[in-house]
């Protein structure tokens, strides 16, 4: 399994994104947006799906260089359309706009629809983080077939349906990220484990007859088997919500057999952007979180366990040891990645030449 430097990778995105026809700025959003995600150890939203976005471009399910459109301005209510771009494009420029109008208003209500694939949501929670908001978000998704099957059932009725909520940094603290699917493990990471050849933990997955089991090949052969939830029937009702709050209130849809599309994954999204200084002291606010997560992390360790952690902690090591030794990318990405290249004109060499070892 190569190990690559992460500027290498971001270089390959970018030439193959270019390739594909986006932009210079547009090629660097997505590049940065999916090494990103491997850095911080979600590799089911990193590199690996550069195919995927390729495939749908090709089939015209997915348009390079599209931009935002508002559809409702009502001040600190927004409807916008994403016009089925690069969501590692559409998620900045809708997150831009609404950080504008929370720092307006005090707050902004913010629903987006017809985004390709957004990646991962705690992207666009650390953006409002960073410029001193909070961040709520819900997400549904419209692919090729459903993903997840719903409490109690035995096929795939939705998608992983992600929720993130994002807090500023504190004097002592970084930013808590919490970036969830609704799911005890993402569709990516099912991906994963199938190009290493290992199993998924247990209890995640079930096959065609509704019988649980371990092996990630079930969500890649015909016919399919089901994402579980996290948490049984509180993650599902969880994913039931994210779907009608993203898809509902968006005009977007939620997951109905007949919006299914063989090439695309469609993502939509509804954001609560919250300046906390409308409610009172941010200094109060942060000294508070301060004071909770030394609370938190006080309890002494479970046996096994080397320290409490808080929600996005674990993206902080992972990132710091993959910044300094490279991304790991299994034989099979890699593989994919390199006809990635060579499907949008790249010549094999240059293409296999990204993945020097770091």
């Amino acid at each position: 399994m190569p190990t690559i430097a992460a500027d290498r990778m971001e270089a390959m995105m970018a030439t193959i994104a270019k390739a594909n026809g986006s932009s210079d700025d547009e090629a660097r959003l997505i590049a940065t947006n999916l090494v990103e995600a491997n850095l911080k150890g979600h590799d089911s939203h990193g590199i690996g799906l550069m195919p995927t976005y390729v495939n749908a471009s090709q089939f015209g399910k997915l348009r390079p260089n599209r931009h935002i459109s508002v559809v409702k301005d009502d001040g600190a209510i927004l409807l916008l359309d994403g016009n089925a771009g690069y969501g590692q494009a559409i998620g900045v420029e809708a997150m831009q706009l609404g950080i504008e109008r929370a720092k307006e208003h005090g707050m902004c209500l913010m629903s987006l629809r017809n985004s390709h694939h957004l990646g991962r949501i705690g992207a666009w929670g650390e953006m409002a983080a960073d410029a001193g908001l909070i961040s709520i978000h819900w997400v549904n998704g419209i692919t090729k077939m459903p993903l997840v099957a719903p409490y109690g059932g035995s096929d795939a009725r939705y998608t992983t349906n992600p929720y993130c909520t994002a807090i500023p940094e504190t004097p002592e603290h970084p930013r808590i990220i919490f970036d969830m699917a609704t799911t005890k493990v993402a569709q990516g990471k099912v991906r994963v484990a199938f190009n290493k050849g290992v199993e998924v933990p247990p209890d995640c997955l079930i096959d065609n007859r509704g019988v649980m089991t371990q092996d990630p090949s079930v969500m890649f052969n015909e016919p399919t088997g089901a994402l579980m939830s996290v948490g049984q029937h509180k993650g599902y009702g969880l994913a039931l919500i994210c779907e009608i709050l993203a898809g509902g209130l968006s005009g977007g849809g939620t997951f109905l057999p007949e919006r299914s599309d063989g090439w695309s994954i469609i993502n939509n999204m509804l954001t609560i952007i919250v300046d906390p200084a409308r409610l009172g002291s941010t200094d109060a606010l942060l000294a508070e979180v301060d004071m909770f997560i030394k609370h938190v992390k006080a309890s002494p360790p479970a046996p096994g366990v080397e320290e409490v952690m808080v929600p996005g902690d674990p993206e902080r090591k992972s990132s710091a040891e993959r910044s300094a030794n490279g991304l790991p990318i299994d034989d099979q990405t890699w593989e994919e990645l390199v006809q990635c290249a060579i499907q949008v004109g790249i010549a094999e060499d240059v293409a296999r030449g990204f993945g020097n070892p770091a």
